[in-house]
């Protein structure tokens, strides 16, 4: 069990903090503030690595080492971000790390249309309005989100929304089939070097799983990850397998992924949503019965495989009146942890009294 933490001064949850949570042996990091396509510099990796083994956490888990725009829209430019993504790649081997997340989402990492929608209970989650959606501008969106100047948004940053106009114009003629023609270039360049390093890369489904403002998006449902993993047959390409984002299209199965795709599944979002008729969705406890999917399903799946890997609490509730960056406060995710927790145990249990 690993915690997403944004770094010292970038989080109000703290390590003892963390510390505190049953079961939690690492922290899932990056380096916020290294502007995408650059190579990572070694003393702010070793910083991170000194910081979490202080508290005695691993730093087996990066999320995310994010892709440059040039590598996905197969621009000439994109063959030396590509050099840095493997130069980086070798510098986290070094300091023992096991799994590097990262996705390939033209332009956003995610979208939602409200931060702190209140549900029933009063606390407030991450929403996704689809009429809203459907006739929003970008740019507005871009500004009701950014629109937060407490917590920096993973997904959201400057130097890349900075020239939404320009990239939303480089991507008006590329196809899905172009994206997966790129997605395959970076992977023939990128899978090498990590099996060398020993580092399992873990691609992140897109969020949410269909096109937004006509942008091609591939790695959304089962078939496509099917398609995805045979792009490169290589146990160190894998998915990070989030049940949140997937989970927002009903008609994704996603127990049913883990079971086929049980070996490739490095890395574990695990998370709720609650799927509404018209297309919204919103963002619950980790309990099953308050949302759509099936979180005791996915965890069954996991421990039928015998899975090893990595697995984090997605994303959480507002709960308790905390103040902190949308969907990654401390309680609700600590919460969900006792709940998978309590899940994985009673599997446990159960299996050892059937012996």
């Amino acid at each position: 069990m690993v915690f997403r933490w944004f770094g010292e001064g970038n989080d109000h949850v703290s390590l003892d903090q963390i510390k505190q949570i049953p079961g939690v042996e690492g922290i899932v990091w990056a380096l916020h503030d290294v502007p995408v396509g650059e190579e990572w510099p070694m003393d702010k990796i070793i910083e991170v690595k000194n910081h979490a083994e202080h508290y005695g956490f691993n730093i087996d888990v990066v999320e995310s080492v994010n892709v440059h725009e040039d590598i996905k829209l197969g621009l000439p430019t994109r063959d030396q971000y590509i050099e840095n993504y493997k130069k980086t790649i070798e510098k986290l081997a070094s300091v023992g790390v096991k799994v590097i997340c990262y996705n390939f989402m033209p332009v956003f990492d995610w979208i939602r249309t409200d931060l702190y929608k209140e549900l029933e209970d009063g606390s407030t989650a991450l929403f996704y309005e689809k009429a809203k959606l459907d006739q929003i501008d970008p740019m507005e969106l871009v500004h009701q989100i950014a629109d937060n100047p407490k917590f920096t948004i993973p997904g959201w940053e400057p130097e890349r929304l900075a020239y939404l106009s320009q990239l939303f114009e480089a991507y008006k003629h590329v196809t899905e089939e172009d994206l997966w023609n790129n997605l395959h270039y970076f992977l023939e360049q990128i899978i090498p070097v990590a099996e060398a390093n020993y580092i399992r890369m873990a691609i992140h489904p897109d969020d949410p799983p269909w096109s937004v403002f006509g942008l091609p998006r591939i790695i959304t449902n089962r078939e496509n990850i099917r398609r995805l993993l045979k792009l490169v047959d290589n146990p160190y390409h894998g998915v990070t397998l989030c049940s949140g984002s997937l989970g927002a299209n009903p008609n994704n199965n996603i127990a049913e992924m883990v079971r086929e795709f049980a070996d490739r599944i490095p890395f574990a979002h695990i998370r709720n949503v609650r799927v509404y008729d018209n297309g919204d969705f919103i963002e619950t406890s980790h309990r099953t019965r308050d949302g759509s999917v099936d979180i005791y399903d996915i965890v069954k799946a996991y421990h039928e495989n015998g899975f090893t890997g990595y697995a984090r609490p997605d994303h959480g509730r507002h709960i308790w009146n905390e103040e902190c960056r949308p969907g990654y406060g401390l309680y609700d995710r600590a919460l969900g942890i006792m709940y998978l927790w309590g899940i994985w145990d009673t599997l446990d249990r159960l299996q050892k009294e059937r012996a």
